[in-house]
């Protein structure tokens, strides 16, 4: 069909522009023709059945990328395909890593973009993306990183995260999205993402739903977005987090993320391809951090800005680490529902809730708050042993009001052999300014629930169980003001 009577239906595709699908040619710059044109008129990019080798994408202003059954943008790799992904903008990244700070310099990408919607039954395979990329210029020992890699060496560190020279000509995210109205991504699959399978900074009225992500860092991330959906999303991430709501200060300045649902959503932390393989594997037993495998649903780390008016419910984790709620950076946390949650083989602490010290951040930054988390309807089983639900404040900054009701907690796995309880110190220190993670603060000494600076703790109908011989009591609190407790039975092996 000639190029003319495609424009008129508002359809352009991508092959009739110079895309070859074989695999082999350069396809990127067909893509950018095709969407330039979609983009005169509000029209709709169609990408056919093929394999279509490409470099940077620009997105524009209301058009509609629509896969074909079949369809496949595979990511090129400098290294091998004589060419280079756009360049990351100038952005200084003093306050946050590389990735969170440029958005360019990825497989997709759109800036203030308006109306725009990327669907269909295809795939994204980053295969020649990049995973790493330089940390925050910003620099506090114990709160740059997590506590797990301290152990780590100056080059095993620079493996990770390369100098800002490595990252020339090279590409970290599948798709990356800063400011922009109105945007929907639905149906495709992402394999391999890079730094970010997804980055959205900034973005307003996001929908995303119906995606399967298997990647090698990060899944979703969204930064500083206001009035998001993401629902029916499965996200395999063994080596970072699945689904994060953060508040950077990419942007430069402190935005809040609020108006979030995140529901009807999987995530996990089987071993890299195998969720979209559909073998499941587990053999995977530790991420980049050295602590176990990641794979959750979180808020934070960046958290300058804060998070208000978040949601997440009817969710699932499998071998991956529990829902952590993190503000470490001045940000307020408030106005927190998680329900209806379902996990299995959880490789830390299946509730986390912490409020830290950490300010990364100009001079002024202060510290944060949290006020009215609900936590409801949890069922974990399968826990690892040292990490109960663990809520912690600062010694001067409590946790304003939290509520924990209908949860379900059990330790240990059904049929493994005994093993013994962890040991645990009494005294567990502050670390107020320590990177935030479960196993931050070690064995803790309690093996069901502990709370440490908490104003108002309310639980209702805890149920907890382990399947090991505890010396430990199941519940400590430290500095709980005004805690409220009913219906709380509390088992352990033999009882």
């Amino acid at each position: 069909m000639p190029r003319s009577v495609l424009a008129a239906q508002g359809r352009f595709d991508v092959r009739h522009f110079g895309a070859t699908g074989d695999g082999v040619a350069i396809d990127s710059p067909a893509f950018n023709a095709a969407i330039a044109e979609a983009a005169r008129v509000g029209g709709t990019v169609v990408v056919p059945k093929g394999r279509y080798l490409c470099f940077s994408i620009r997105l524009r202003s209301r058009i509609r990328l629509l896969f074909d059954h079949g369809a496949t943008i595979i990511a090129a790799d400098p290294a091998l395909h004589g060419g280079s992904y756009d360049p990351p903008e100038s952005a200084s990244g003093l306050y946050q890593d590389f990735g969170h700070s440029h958005w360019r310099n990825s497989l997709i990408w759109g800036e203030d973009v308006e109306e725009v919607t990327i669907e269909g039954p295809g795939l994204i395979d980053g295969q020649g993306l990049t995973r790493d990329g330089p940390g925050a210029r910003w620099q506090a020992q114990t709160g740059e990183r997590p506590l797990s890699m301290q152990g780590m060496s100056a080059r095993e560190i620079g493996l990770l995260e390369p100098a800002i020279a490595a990252m020339d000509g090279k590409g970290n995210k599948a798709i990356a999205l800063k400011r922009g109205r109105n945007i929907r991504l639905s149906g495709f699959t992402i394999s391999k993402g890079g730094h970010f399978a997804i980055l959205a900074t900034g973005t307003r009225g996001l929908v995303i739903e119906d995606l399967t992500i298997d990647t090698d860092r990060d899944g979703i991330d969204l930064d500083c977005v206001q009035d998001t959906l993401v629902r029916g999303c499965k996200v395999n991430s063994p080596n970072d987090d699945g689904i994060v709501v953060k508040s950077s200060l990419a942007l430069g300045e402190p935005i809040a993320a609020q108006n979030v649902v995140i529901r009807d959503c999987a995530v996990s932390g089987y071993d890299r391809g195998t969720l979209i393989d559909g073998t499941r594997t587990r053999t995977q037993k530790f991420a980049p951090d050295r602590d176990r495998v990641t794979g959750r649903i979180k808020l934070g780390t960046e958290s300058n800005g804060g998070y208000r008016n978040v949601k997440v419910q009817d969710c699932s984790f499998t071998h991956c680490r529990g829902l952590a709620l993190e503000t470490v950076d001045g940000g307020m946390m408030e106005n927190i529902v998680a329900t209806r949650l379902t996990m299995r083989d959880v490789t830390t602490a299946p509730l986390f809730v912490r409020l830290g010290d950490r300010r990364r951040g100009p001079d002024g930054t202060g510290i944060g708050g949290v006020r009215e988390v609900l936590v409801s309807e949890i069922d974990a089983r399968g826990i690892d042993p040292r990490f109960p639900a663990a809520f912690a404040g600062l010694a001067g900054r409590p946790i304003e009001s939290l509520v924990m009701r209908d949860v379900y907690l059990l330790y240990g796995e059904a049929g493994a052999a005994p093993g013994s309880p962890p040991q645990a110190a009494e005294n567990v220190a502050e670390l107020a300014g320590t990177y935030p993670e479960p196993s931050m603060f070690g064995v803790l000494p309690a093996w069901a629930l502990w709370a440490r600076h908490v104003e108002r703790l309310t639980v209702d109908t805890f149920h907890a169980e382990t399947l090991l011989h505890e010396a430990r009591r199941p519940i400590r609190l430290e500095n709980v003001a005004f805690p409220a407790f009913s219906n709380t039975p509390l088992y352990q092996n033999g009882d």
